[in-house]
């Protein structure tokens, strides 16, 4: 896409008579950085010097409209197909076992964690993806905006990515998200032990048309499943974890345990206990359903 979108800079640029220094100097950059444009090398272009192009070159807003796809590859191949659907997706459910997802992260978390890995390749580069992250957020707040249920492993409330400071307000960020009502948060305790997913993160998506695709992801790999017979699977593995995990709202408890304590190891309840207190919060709801959110009420489904 970054040599489609060069090419098309070069075709309109040749059109309108213009050399890369002169169109360099209306945008206001150096030629160079046309020349790096039309060759699809160094950093991708912003959104502001697409549309500084679209608005010189008279083309009608192609280049803002080829931008956000430029953008997308500034990502691994294995996660631009999974970024694609989860674009277009009504349900995401997804089991994160080391980070906070990106549709949470705050702008710090997220700088954090896209600053390591073997297939970053600059400053440049860091701020593209960080830009490109934090763009997708905006996903939760259309007015069609899906239905979000995270597990999040203990492990992603120990880690101090990015310092204490960055840990308080990404744990403030996750307080906040679930008040809304299409947002559910559970935390999978320790103390659970083993379980079938712990080599990396899961994440089920429905699509509008009610099909389902699975993704599972590490440090340097993903891998996109798209066959009904194994995303059933993969699926039926999402429900076991929700199952096994804190009810939402004992594991709104935790994260804030967890803000207040500085991960110096916040205690949580035993099984034993969790089992009592869930039977307790049910009897004074007078109902068996987990509202999203954390709250009691008729709606969504259990997360015991």
């Amino acid at each position: 896409m970054a040599a489609l979108f060069g090419a098309r800079v070069r075709k309109l640029r040749t059109a309108a008579g213009l050399t890369q220094a002169e169109l360099g100097r209306r945008a206001y950059v150096v030629d160079s950085r046309i020349t790096q444009i039309e060759r699809a090398c160094g950093a991708r272009p912003t959104l502001a010097l697409a549309r500084a192009l679209d608005e010189i070159l008279n083309a009608d807003s192609l280049l803002t409209d080829l931008w956000p796809y430029v953008y997308r590859e500034t990502f691994p191949d294995w996660s631009r197909a999974f970024m694609e659907y989860s674009a277009r997706a009504v349900r995401i459910h997804q089991y994160a076992a080391h980070v906070v997802p990106g549709l949470l992260q705050t702008a710090d978390y997220a700088r954090a964690v896209l600053s390591r890995g073997r297939s970053l390749r600059d400053e440049t580069h860091l701020k593209e993806r960080l830009a490109a992250r934090l763009r997708r957020q905006d996903r939760l707040r259309e007015p069609d905006q899906p239905e979000l249920w995270l597990v999040l492993d203990e492990a992603v409330l120990r880690r101090p990515v990015g310092g204490q400071e960055v840990m308080r307000a990404q744990f403030e960020r996750l307080l906040e998200a679930a008040r809304d009502p299409r947002v559910t948060l559970q935390v999978l305790p320790f103390d659970q032990g083993e379980h079938d997913s712990m080599g990396g993160s899961l994440t089920v998506l429905t699509l509008p048309d009610q099909t389902e695709v699975a993704y599972t992801e590490g440090a340097d790999y993903g891998q996109l499943i798209e066959d009904p017979s194994e995303v059933g699977l993969y699926s039926f593995l999402y429900d076991r974890l929700r199952a096994v995990a804190l009810p939402p709202l004992m594991s709104l408890d935790m994260i804030r345990s967890a803000m207040e304590d500085d991960h110096s190891g916040a205690s949580i309840p035993s099984r034993h206990q969790r089992r009592r207190l869930a039977q307790e919060q049910l009897q004074q709801s007078g109902g068996w359903r987990l509202r999203r959110g954390g709250r009691w009420g008729s709606g969504g489904g259990a997360g015991a």
